[in-house]
């Protein structure tokens, strides 16, 4: 299937407040659905147990539910992190910080354009998620080049995987789980926008980590791993 990228309603600035907030509690269910968290928590128990306490940062973090999964899981492994998050819109940032609150769980969130803006420090883990699909390929090197200078330790993307079945899943369990018309169109364009492993292992010696891994998950998912030399 050819990569067609094509805007999603979400990544319009001007785009309502309540439907934006409507459709990041829709992509919350998705990720609980989906399990992202669970995608990413192998890797990070793994190289906690190596290096001890951690701290973790979430690009484009949305509704910070990914985060907020990772501190339950740690919490129940007995693992100590330092969980922090950013997003480049003021509405996800807003809803993050009400979520972590409620959870009362301790997550320092601020507002940032993941590929612009520089890091205020480095982190020992860096950690994104269905961000990789919104990007063409010269943002998409300049994000993971820009994220892999942020990681002391270890970089993870997890994003979706295009092929055909994904494509017919985006469609069906979007409209299943949410009534939101912006995740229905945008989930398929997610789909359709999204890299194949090849190509996300490509992108990843373009942006200069070399060593990179990009392996298959579930559901219709792909996780790209790269180890700080």
């Amino acid at each position: 299937m050819r990569r067609t990228l094509t805007p999603e309603l979400m990544d319009d600035p001007a785009i309502d407040p309540v439907e934006h907030a409507r459709a990041l509690r829709a992509l919350s269910r998705i990720n609980r659905l989906s399990d992202s968290p669970r995608i990413l928590w192998g890797p990070i128990r793994a190289e906690a147990a190596r290096a001890g306490p951690l701290s973790v940062l979430d690009i484009a973090t949305g509704a910070g539910d990914v985060p907020l999964a990772i501190a339950r899981r740690a919490e129940r492994a007995g693992v100590r992190l330092a969980l922090h998050a950013c997003d480049a819109s003021d509405t996800a940032v807003g809803h993050a910080r009400a979520h972590a609150a409620r959870a009362g769980v301790e997550l320092e969130i601020w507002r940032q354009d993941a590929l612009r803006d520089p890091f205020p420090r480095r982190f020992d883990i860096v950690v994104c998620s269905l961000f990789l699909h919104h990007l063409n390929e010269d943002d998409a090197v300049l994000f993971l080049r820009n994220a892999a200078a942020g990681a002391d330790r270890l970089l993870l993307v997890n994003d979706l995987r295009r092929c055909g079945a994904g494509l017919a899943a985006a469609w069906s369990v979007s409209r299943l789980i949410t009534g939101s018309g912006v995740v229905h169109a945008d989930a398929v364009k997610s789909v359709r926008g999204a890299y194949t492993p090849r190509e996300a292992l490509a992108l990843a010696e373009r942006a200069g980590l070399h060593g990179a891994t990009v392996r298959r998950r579930w559901p219709w998912r792909m996780l790209l791993a790269w180890h700080r030399p």
